[in-house]
């Protein structure tokens, strides 16, 4: 099967002036040791901070070490949602860490912006680089420079119950907007939570909308979103109108305001693992924090997959997705064994071990023999066909704007507010810049 696509809405962004992160480049890198055969130390940041993603990593550094004794990897697990605002604390501050993961778009244009983050075009391995293809770099590409190494494809959608959607007599995964709308009812008179919502963290609420947009708003809207933040389409206000409705059914499960969308069972993710909601919007990572929160925590047998529905009187594509790619970079001033772990970490042995470590879509297509799991298949297929593939919103619109987008949704979520309050909202953020 071939999920090679080519990723929508980053490799065209421009690095403006006056991008949001500051900093100068000569920062402190954490680095120590010497270029010249002298013992090297990397630190490295990521958000796994339990389970078997954690000790992949652990692993990894490792094995590295063992093949380059005079290397050593620092791994640090940093929480998820606390990852994007320490990040920008280092690159504001210039105390870098040497490896740390990258999600591109915007966010990645404030810190090449600050130069805070180091051009890895020429020591990518060639096997490497036929290996991941095109698609998968261009998430990490601006002006032609490539700076991060992809290790997973992560396009979204909607993971259910199957036992949940068969007790409340659901025979059909929902393709349109309409029938996802009967699927919640369905699921209510069967005395089922239709739909497990982790808005504490503002970005899975965010998703909603995202996807909403999606099918509102046609592809030059989505790809412009990167270069000019313009929301006077009427696309923009159309989907949080939609969103709006759809929020109205009261289809998110009781208490989803506060609810964590990762740690622990009562989170959205722990809610479908332990049967106590029937589905959640989320990216592909989703099957490996389920399959950690269920009882026994193995993958939920159960857990099934479609695409967010059509939505009519919408310019989208209804084939198009969104999503992400996770991937890893070198700061500015991190020694040459930087690279040389990012291209160990991506060759087959160590893309299959992350396949399997995370559930999840590896970026290598050496490595997709790994993907196990029955619900991430027709996500594959879904993501082979669809007609493009662009970035979550708040990656591809950076920090500043993409936080101002996810607080907006919240707060409309909440009846703080409404769709016209959220489109303004996110437009006078992007004036701002």
């Amino acid at each position: 099967m071939n999920v090679r696509r080519t990723w929508m809405a980053a490799g065209a962004i421009a690095v403006a002036a006056g991008l949001t992160l500051t900093g100068c480049a000569g920062g402190g890198g954490g680095g120590g040791g010497g270029e010249e055969g002298g013992p090297v130390e990397l630190t490295m940041w990521h958000n796994s901070t339990t389970g078997p993603g954690k000790e992949f990593w652990d692993e990894a550094a490792a094995a590295f070490k063992a093949e380059n004794p005079d290397v050593t990897v620092k791994v640090t697990s940093v929480q998820n949602e606390d990852l994007d605002g320490k990040l920008q604390t280092a690159v504001n501050s210039g105390d870098m860490p040497d490896i740390f993961l990258q999600r591109g778009g915007g966010k990645l244009a404030d810190i090449v912006a600050a130069g805070q983050v180091k051009d890895i075009s020429g020591a990518i391995d060639a096997d490497v680089k036929e290996a991941l293809g095109e698609g998968a770099f261009n998430a990490f590409t601006l002006e032609g420079k490539v700076y991060a190494m992809p290790t997973a494809v992560l396009p979204g959608g909607i993971f259910y119950s199957k036992d949940l959607f068969e007790q409340a007599g659901i025979t059909e995964t929902p393709t349109t907007i309409e029938e996802l709308g009967e699927a919640v009812d369905k699921l209510k008179a069967a005395d089922i939570q239709p739909i497990a919502l982790g808005a504490k963290a503002a970005w899975p609420a965010a998703h909603w909308y995202y996807f909403f947009a999606l099918r509102a708003c046609d592809q030059d809207t989505i790809a412009n979103l990167t270069t000019d933040a313009d929301f006077t389409d009427p696309c923009w206000l159309e989907a949080a109108e939609n969103l709006e409705e759809f929020a109205g059914t009261d289809p998110f499960h009781e208490g989803f305001l506060t609810t964590d969308p990762q740690e622990g069972a009562s989170s959205s993710a722990g809610l479908i693992a332990n049967h106590q909601a029937a589905m959640e919007l989320m990216g592909a990572w989703d099957v490996g924090v389920i399959a950690s929160l269920t009882p026994d925590q193995q993958p939920l047998p159960d857990l099934g997959w479609f695409p967010f529905p059509a939505v009519d009187g919408g310019a989208g594509d209804p084939s198009a997705m969104m999503g992400g790619v996770d991937g890893y970079s070198c700061s500015a001033d991190s020694p040459a064994a930087c690279e040389e772990f990012l291209n160990f970490i991506a060759g087959k042995e160590w893309q299959e071990k992350y396949a399997e470590a995370y559930q999840t879509i590896p970026a290598s297509s050496e490595a997709l023999g790994a993907v196990t799991d029955p619900s991430l298949q027709p996500l594959m297929e879904a993501y082979g066909e669809a007609a493009y593939v662009t970035l979550w919103l708040d990656t591809a619109l950076g920090q500043n704007v993409g936080n101002a987008l996810n607080t907006g949704v919240v707060e409309m979520l909440a009846g703080q507010g409404d769709a016209q309050k959220l489109v303004d909202g996110v437009a006078t953020a992007a004036e701002r810049g």
